[in-house]
């Protein structure tokens, strides 16, 4: 009996110690939504399409790095069109800077709509909630407002502890 109580007692120990530290890297912190009315940012850019361990998925990565290092203050930005399920899948994404004029190299992506949702999220990237949980939680709140979305969605890293995700809204 003493046994079970020790164990229970070195369960709780472990389970608080969890807590503290999922909490302390921003687990529990709450996604912020708001409307903004407003074009969301024209992206300049490169599109990947291919298998994720393909090396030119880090080459297209790289080279917008290289871009953003030209151009200070601006964010990276990531919209995954299509997402694998497994190493040997389909990825296709954009990756790009706001950036109004393309440099030639560049594909440029304009958004028509006039306004959208702003998930901003902060904490630790080992705790910070899924892309798929963040997309339910905009359209939660789009239903919500009564407002539908175009159904693009628009990763923006803004530090390495916060990322804010843009809904346009049709």
């Amino acid at each position: 009996m003493k046994k079970i109580g020790i164990l229970v007692a070195i369960s709780l120990v472990i389970l608080s110690v969890g807590f503290v530290i999922y909490d302390r890297l921003g687990g529990n912190n709450p996604v912020g939504i708001e409307l903004i009315e407003a074009q969301p940012p024209t992206l300049s850019g490169k599109t990947f399409k291919g298998q994720p361990q393909n090396p030119e998925l880090g080459k297209t990565f790289q080279s917008i790095e290289t871009l953003l290092s030209l151009h200070p203050g601006k964010k990276i930005h990531t919209i995954y069109f299509q997402e694998p399920g497994g190493k040997l899948d389909t990825l296709e994404v954009f990756v790009g800077l706001d950036l109004p004029f393309a440099p030639s190299d560049l594909e440029t992506m304009a958004f028509s709509e006039s306004r959208y949702l702003l998930a901003t999220i902060q904490g630790n990237k080992w705790v910070m909630p899924s892309p798929n949980s963040i997309k339910e939680l905009l359209q939660k709140e789009a239903q919500s407002k009564n407002l539908e979305l175009s159904g693009i969605f628009i990763d923006r890293i803004t530090s390495e502890s916060e990322v804010q995700v843009i809904a346009p809204v049709k």
